[in-house]
Formats: structure tokens, sequence, C-alpha cells
């Protein structure tokens, strides 16, 4: 990994920290490269059970590096957070703006510094936000504090982004980075790794499915998962009366999608 991206991994936990201090971590295209490959390994790894993404204090990312012209700077990453089958988790802990903000958008959960300063600020610039921040954002937040986001491209802060729907919770900055692990640590420890992947994707997707569609889903993955590894320990964990022991891996159990759903999305 190049030092624009620090990545380190430990109980099951990846944390991908944006390294470009100097420069409030804005983007390049180096970083996008360096980030994707990252959050592809997270992919795969069964060792990897959630994923943090921060950045080197001062803050998470001001957005675009548009001090050279070398190559163009793209929000868009491969694969996004939201195709990784682990938890995803933004630590905000300083201004996100531009494809700063977009990043934050495409994880799971979002930690954000109250007295940061957050924007989709593109449109001032004369351009459109990317990231798919038009497909993320509308989800989060409904029509009319997209449109008011993106159209005027304002800023606002931690507060306003919890109120609004973006922020899980808007914390001091120094208590971003310990939350956000404490939550991915209770995920690695707690939940079982093929269900929340499933959950996860169907969380993004389902959005866009009928609910007939979506409990069907429900019912078929439930049983899929019920026949797991992990399925069968936490029936006996819930016999014996202790804590689960999760052993399953998504590299082994991850299912066969049946020709009445739709096509398990691809990463590649």
């Amino acid at each position: 990994m190049s030092s624009e991206l620090l990545v380190d991994v430990s109980a099951g936990i990846a944390v991908l920290t944006l390294n470009r201090p100097a420069q409030q971590n804005a983007f390049t295209p180096g970083m996008a490269t360096e980030l994707g490959v990252a959050l592809q390994r997270c992919d795969v790894e069964d060792a990897i059970r959630a994923v943090v993404i921060t950045g080197t204090p001062p803050a998470f990312c001001a957005g675009a590096d548009l001090s050279s012209r070398v190559g163009e700077v793209s929000g868009t990453l491969d694969p996004p957070p939201w195709k990784v089958r682990k938890p995803v988790i933004a630590a905000v802990n300083g201004h996100a703006v531009g494809i700063g903000l977009a990043l934050a958008l495409q994880c799971d959960l979002r930690y954000m510094a109250g007295d940061a300063i957050y924007g989709l600020n593109q449109v001032r610039r004369g351009v459109l936000a990317d990231g798919s921040a038009h497909w993320t954002l509308p989800r989060l937040v409904g029509m009319a504090n997209a449109a008011d986001i993106m159209l005027t491209g304002r800023t606002f802060d931690g507060e306003e982004a919890q109120a609004m729907g973006i922020a899980n919770a808007s914390l001091p900055g120094g208590e971003v980075l310990p939350t956000a692990l404490a939550v991915a640590h209770d995920i690695a420890s707690g939940s079982a790794p093929l269900p929340v992947a499933l959950s996860k994707r169907l969380l993004w997707e389902g959005l866009g499915m009928t609910p007939d569609m979506v409990g069907r889903l429900e019912t078929d993955l439930n049983q899929q998962v019920s026949h797991s590894i992990d399925g069968n320990e936490a029936m006996s964990a819930f016999k014996e009366q202790r804590r689960p022991n999760w052993t399953g891996k998504l590299t082994e159990e991850w299912p066969t999608w049946g020709d009445n759903v739709p096509p398990r999305p691809s990463l590649d």
C-alpha cells in the first residue's frame, strides 16, 4: 500500500486511513486505486469481520485534490463500500466535502464530528457530485433534503447531518474513531458473518425491489443460513445457554442465488 492509505488489520477489524494530512486527505486517483484494492481484500478475507474508514487528523477528506491535472479524480471505487460483504463504518473525524462526503455516504454506518464541515459542493465548482451520491443521499435523507444539499452546494455541521439521517451519531471529533471501532468490534465479536453480509446486501438493494420479493428473499436466505455452520452453532449455543462461537466463512458459504431472485451483484 502507498503512504496515501494506511491499512491496519487487527482482531478482525480493518482500519483504512486516508493519509495526506497536509492536504486534509484530499482524494487522488492513486488513493482511489489503493482504497479499492484494500476494500477488495476486506471482502475476500474471512478473518476481516468489519471495516472502518477514517482520515489522518485534522480532516476526514476535504474533497478531490485539484492541485494537479494528472488523472481525473473520481469518487467511484471498485468495489464501492456497499458491495463489500462486511459492515463498512465511516469514522468521519473531521471535514468531509465533495468526494469526502460521497465516500462516507457509500458506507453502512457513519459516526461524524459535530463541529466539522460537510457538503456536496460540486455545483459551486461547475460540476456534478459523483461517487454515486445521487443514489446514496436520497436513500438516507429523502428527496427534499437531498435536493437542498446537492442543488445549493451548501455546507452543514454534524448535528444537522444527524438530524437529516446522514450521521448515525454526531460526536466530539476525538470520540469519532473510538466509537466507530467499538461498534466494529461489537459486530466482529457478536454477529454471525453470513447473516450480516446477506442483511447488508438486502438493505442496499431492497429499496429497488417489491415488498413480496424482499419477503421471499428473507425467507429463502434464512433457510440457507439455518443450514450453515453458524446456523447450527446458533442452535447449539441456545440449547447450551452459552455465547455462540461463530466460525462460518463467507468464502465457503456465500449462497447461490436461485432463478426466482435477482442474480447476486458481482464484485468483479
